[in-house]
């Protein structure tokens, strides 16, 4: 059985940080590309962030370019995302997600067959 848990979210002030982590079981971690994806209220599904098997590669969307990093430990079985200089649009659940099908990496979030229950970020301004 597949289980993947996402810890770390929070409320955080404007300009403030975060980094959430998943860790997940019950799978090849090692063989999955990551995902991080993140629901607003009224908004649809918004890859953030991906990783590749190796994580040689990696995929930001322009929202969080250049604030955002995506990295994961495969001894660990764990992907975390540092997200640093929120603002109040970052606020939203946050979810990570792994894919079999796409291990060097995957930018929609329809590739994802794995996720976890969610974190939830509120950045206040």
């Amino acid at each position: 059985q597949v289980q993947m848990v996402e810890s770390g979210g929070g409320l955080v002030q404007a300009g403030g940080s975060l980094t959430p982590s998943c860790a997940a079981s019950g799978l090849m971690f090692s063989r999955h590309g990551m995902g991080w994806i993140r629901q607003a209220p009224g908004k649809e599904r918004e890859t953030v962030a991906a990783i590749s098997w190796t994580g040689g590669w990696t995929y930001y969307a322009d929202s969080v370019k250049g604030r955002f990093t995506i990295s994961r430990d495969n001894a660990k079985n764990t992907v975390y995302l540092q997200m640093n200089n929120l603002n109040p649009e970052d606020t939203a659940v946050y979810y990570c997600a792994a894919t079999a099908k796409y291990p060097l990496g995957a930018t929609q979030t329809q590739h994802y067959g794995y996720w976890g229950q969610g974190t939830q970020v509120t950045v206040s301004s």
